[in-house]
């Protein structure tokens, strides 16, 4: 049948021929006859152009019933997936060498012949019904359409005696999974036909039909029947036969209970049968089951994972084009205080016992020292001991039990006054910031405070002595606490801590380690204090990655 077919389009495609010639433009010409498919195998649907039309750069496109229902795309020489139904994903490819079969060639660039096909997996009994193939170049496009039919062999027929009816005996005939709806015929011994007394068709929700015939047998004499089930469609069919002994019938039987005895254990051995098969069936769906959970599983793990992967190189960007917009302009920037100490130099800050208070008491390494309660009358002080005359440096002091007492940190000069009770302000050269029960406060005065949400355990200073820079940041937080005006310095500064009331500690670590550069990345604005800007510019003003607090 599908030589005779091949002749018929050869034919007809010569005959079209000067017509094609004339116009330049092509035939797209598909099976004349339907395709069959047998239930979870595979269908190839064949189309191929005439005049031969090299069709690799051709858009092709097979589809249900409009464009949009497209069951395989391939444009500019790839599968376009994007474009295809959900209930064809994954079941198709382009099979060019099978199609090479079907058109008898055995060149393998079939695209370069002008031909191409697309292979269906797992066939079911949606995928029954008209497809069209649609090649197109430029603004020229032409189509055919394809036929396939869809044919299952379901199980074997079950044959068993119900009981007596009227005169006669009843026996039914029973089949699941078959498609298209299958016929049934009853025969006796000799072959002959027999009319069935009923026949009901059911579909499941797999649209699988399953059948169920009755036969009334009256003619004690016949002996052996058989039901055969046929698929129209593949010409397949299955059979099974049944003895019927001459007791049995009614009229001829003195023995019931023996019929009914016989019946009873027949009817044991057909259910325990019925279960054993029905088990089996469950079972085989059972995994088919598990293997599409776990196919969608991974791919779902596939999406996530390509996700966390694209999310990570978007922050890696941002994180790129950040710091070099900080990089760029750093000094005017007030955000990323580990950014900012890539700048400075870390300073190792030693106290020196000598400007100690006679109350601060010092540790053996001068490192870190406590203080207890003042009375108030005085303030307690101690400067490090190594003094700066330039460069850009930035120490780090943290402080316990803090928010308890009230603290100040900051520089100042050699030649301040620090007895008694005295102003630390920026015209008496002090360069500070300090806690107290309100919050902040610099230059001396309490009109100069600014909220926090709460009090800083690790303050760092950061100094730039040849720009007058003084700022002070939140190093637990990586954010801006506080930048004061800038300053002209001469002379030699000192590292500055006092202590007004309250008890703790402070210490100053030996070694400064920059905390993950992730924990710095934080929204604009979030945990950042007013300060002033550097050559009066509002800080983030030129940079809208870096923006800053308002100047105070």
């Amino acid at each position: 049948m599908g030589d005779s077919c091949l002749c018929r389009l050869s034919l007809l495609l010569l005959l079209q021929l000067p017509t094609w010639a004339s116009t330049g433009q092509f035939r797209v010409i598909g099976p004349s006859e339907p395709i069959v498919a047998v239930l979870g195998g595979d269908a190839m649907l064949p189309c191929y152009v005439f005049p031969a039309t090299n069709v690799r750069n051709m858009e092709l496109r097979w589809f249900r019933t409009t464009l949009e229902e497209s069951v395989f795309v391939y444009r500019n020489q790839r599968e376009r997936k994007d474009e295809q139904m959900a209930e064809y994903a994954g079941r198709t490819s382009r099979k060019d060498e099978q199609m090479a079969e079907y058109a008898g060639r055995t060149s393998v660039d079939f695209l370069a012949h002008g031909e191409a096909a697309v292979n269906i997996h797992d066939i079911r009994v949606s995928d029954s019904g008209t497809y069209t193939c649609f090649f197109k170049t430029g603004s020229f496009f032409e189509e055919a359409n394809l036929e396939l039919k869809v044919a299952g062999v379901g199980s074997a027929p079950q044959v068993y005696i119900q009981g007596p009816e009227e005169d006669g005996v009843r026996v039914v005939c029973a089949a699941s999974g078959w498609f298209p709806k299958p016929q049934v015929q009853w025969r006796d011994v000799s072959g002959k036909k027999i009319l069935a007394f009923s026949e009901a068709h059911t579909q499941d929700a797999e649209e699988l039909f399953s059948v169920e015939a009755t036969l009334v047998v009256r003619d004690s004499s016949v002996g052996n029947v058989t039901c055969s089930i046929l698929n129209p469609i593949l010409g397949q069919e299955r059979a099974a036969a049944i003895f019927i002994p001459e007791p049995f019938f009614p009229q001829a039987s003195p023995w019931k209970p023996a019929f009914a005895v016989s019946l009873t254990v027949m009817g044991l051995l057909l259910f325990g049968a019925g279960c054993f098969l029905h088990r089996e069936h469950s079972a085989k769906l059972q995994i088919l089951q598990e293997r599409k959970q776990k196919r969608l599983e991974k791919e779902e793990d596939k999406k996530t994972k390509e996700q966390a992967l694209k999310e990570k190189d978007e922050l890696q960007a941002e994180l790129g084009q950040r710091k070099a917009a900080y990089l760029a302009a750093w000094r005017k920037a007030q955000l990323y205080a580990d950014w900012r100490k890539e700048q400075f130099q870390a300073r190792s800050v030693i106290l020196d016992p000598g400007s100690a208070h006679a109350s601060i008491d010092l540790s053996p390494g001068k490192t870190s020292l406590t203080w207890k309660d003042s009375s108030g009358s005085e303030i307690w002080s101690v400067l490090g001991l190594e003094g700066i005359t330039s460069g850009r440096w930035y120490w780090e002091v943290r402080i316990r039990n803090g928010d308890h007492s009230e603290w100040t940190v900051g520089i100042c000069r050699e030649d301040v006054e620090r007895t008694g009770w005295y102003i630390e302000s920026l015209g008496k050269g002090f360069w500070v910031v300090r806690w107290g029960k309100h919050g902040y406060f610099t230059d001396g005065k309490c009109d100069t405070g600014f909220p926090v949400k709460q009090e800083c355990c690790r303050v760092g200073v950061f100094l730039d002595y040849s720009e007058g820079d003084v700022s002070f940041y939140d190093m637990a937080e990586g954010s801006h606490i506080f930048s004061l005006p800038q300053a002209s310095f001469s002379g030699t500064l000192f590292p500055y801590f006092s202590f007004k009331s309250g008890c703790g500690s402070l210490e100053l670590p030996a070694s400064l380690n920059n905390s993950s550069l992730e924990e710095t990345l934080r929204p604009s604005g979030k945990g950042l204090i007013s300060g002033s800007a550097v050559d009066d510019v509002a800080p983030g003003a030129d940079f809208p990655l870096l923006s800053g607090s308002p100047e105070l």
